[in-house]
């Protein structure tokens, strides 16, 4: 099976940051799900066309900006693939996928992040996204899918650690125009999926995902 992995977590959680690291430093092909929701109200809707990417290998950008649908764009389902967003983590995807990472983090400090990133934009739609959000962890309860649930935190630390393997652009970024918005759920302490060792630390983590990732151990 190529390796797929899915990145969730509500607004704010470190998503983005996790995901675009590991994408350049092993050249897979990256998915953000801010260019498949249908509009603000569209995280059920971005959380169901992932499932058909992962079935078919093509996905339709939404045009935010005029708020219809764009162009279609594929990915190559036998290369290593991130999808990153919130939603991503269903049952339905998780079948679909390698690995699922779980992103948690205190609600003040995710809006906080969004916002001074994406506050004008984002502000007035916050409330609107949470409630989405909070509807998402009750219907598919993406921690407990999670093969690792990580405290946002570390995303942003000095732990994830640089790597001479710099494959560069080589990944799908979402077009311009797109919400940077990124999302997560969590009281702000890290957890670990059921086996993991409690010494895990965020390097041996990273270390893992990359490894699952690199395109080099994936067998022809």
């Amino acid at each position: 099976m190529t390796a797929t992995l899915l990145i969730d977590g509500r607004s704010g959680s470190g998503k983005t940051e996790l995901a675009t690291q590991l994408a350049r430093e092993t050249g897979a092909q990256l998915v953000r799900m801010d260019a498949l929701y249908p509009g603000w109200r569209g995280l059920a809707a971005g959380s169901a066309l992932v499932t058909a990417m992962l079935t078919t290998g093509r996905w339709q950008r939404w045009d935010w900006e005029h708020s219809q649908p764009a162009e279609w764009h594929e990915v190559d389902l036998s290369r290593p693939l991130i999808v990153e967003g919130c939603g991503a983590l269903t049952a339905a995807n998780r079948a679909l996928a390698s690995r699922g990472i779980w992103l948690t983090l205190d609600a003040a400090t995710r809006k906080q992040r969004a916002l001074a990133r994406d506050g004008d934009t984002y502000e007035p739609h916050w409330d609107e996204w949470a409630a989405q959000e909070d509807a998402f962890i009750l219907r598919e309860n993406p921690a407990a899918l999670a093969d690792d649930r990580v405290d946002g935190h570390a995303s942003f630390a000095a732990e994830w650690p640089a790597t001479s393997a710099d494959h560069g652009d080589r990944h799908a970024v979402i077009p311009e125009g797109s919400p940077a918005r990124s999302t997560d759920r969590g009281d702000g302490h890290p957890s670990f999926a059921a086996g993991q060792p409690a010494t895990s630390t965020p390097l041996d983590r990273f270390a893992r995902w990359r490894a699952l990732l690199d395109p080099a151990r994936v067998e022809p």
